[in-house]
């Protein structure tokens, strides 16, 4: 018996270390493991135009993917995308999913308590959003009215944390079906992005929407795991480079009809 346990034993061995492998892969901390396994997995969220969304190919395009596809560039290693969505970035890394995560993806206190942010490479302003006809000048005017957010998203905790008397916040699980909701009359406002194509559109009743008053400001960092300072140190050295190079403004131009990026600052 003891014989056939220790063939067992050694039998299982190499499947043991393919195993261990595979997580080492997943786990990959610095730049160069990166480049040894031979390309880098990034999380992006392809609803939220214009920083990611999906082409007339199908295929990944906005803000985030270009400074994805940007990194891989320079780490000379070819872009896995893995699509998520608000409440799914902090999992994907913490379950070694990806390497890192680039889907405005604000960076908070709360969220750096789990993951570390690099410098800001974008940002824009979360806003409450209702048709024009709707008269909603401040938080007050919330008052026990039913009002959308992506869940987890900025404006999410932007308006959970006004503690508005009466309001019913309903949490959807990404942009798009919040965007339908309010579109299809669901809800009477939606907190939602400064950049949102909601503007473009019209709703059942032919409403047209527009932008009631700022939720919060935000500034989107590219996510990693804590603990892996040589990642993150390269990632800030590449964020400004290609802030410095000019490199960030054209991708900016490209996706936002030709506005430039604002002011990113550093820390």
């Amino acid at each position: 018996m003891r014989f056939s346990f220790r063939r067992l034993a050694l039998a299982l061995l190499p499947a043991i270390g393919l195993a261990a492998g595979a997580v080492s892969a997943a786990k990959a901390q610095t730049p160069d493991e990166i480049i040894k396994r031979g390309k880098v997995v990034i999380a992006v969220d392809t609803t939220v135009p214009p920083y990611g969304s999906l082409d007339s190919s199908n295929q990944p395009s906005g803000i985030d993917i270009d400074v994805a596809n940007a990194i891989g560039k320079q780490l000379k290693v070819p872009v896995e995308f893995v699509t998520v969505n608000s409440p799914g970035r902090i999992p994907a890394l913490l379950s070694n999913r990806v390497d890192m995560v680039i889907a405005i993806f604000s960076i908070t206190p709360e969220r750096a308590l789990q993951v570390s942010f690099s410098i800001p490479y974008a940002g824009q302003s979360a806003v409450l959003i209702a048709p024009k006809s709707v008269n909603i000048k401040g938080p007050d005017d919330l008052k026990n009215m039913k009002v959308g957010v992506t869940r987890g998203a900025l404006e999410d905790g932007a308006l959970t944390a006004l503690n508005i008397p009466g309001i019913q916040i309903l949490r959807f699980d990404d942009g798009p079906s919040t965007v339908q909701a309010m579109l299809s009359g669901q809800i009477d406002a939606m907190g939602g992005g400064d950049y949102g194509e909601i503007y473009l559109r019209k709703g059942a009743k032919g409403e047209e929407y527009e932008q009631k008053f700022p939720l919060r400001a935000a500034h989107f960092g590219i996510g990693i795991r804590r603990g892996n300072p040589e990642l993150l140190q390269w990632l800030n050295t590449f964020v400004y480079s290609i802030k410095n190079s000019g490199e960030l403004d054209a991708i900016s131009r490209k996706h936002r009809g030709g506005a430039p990026m604002i002011p990113l600052p550093v820390f």
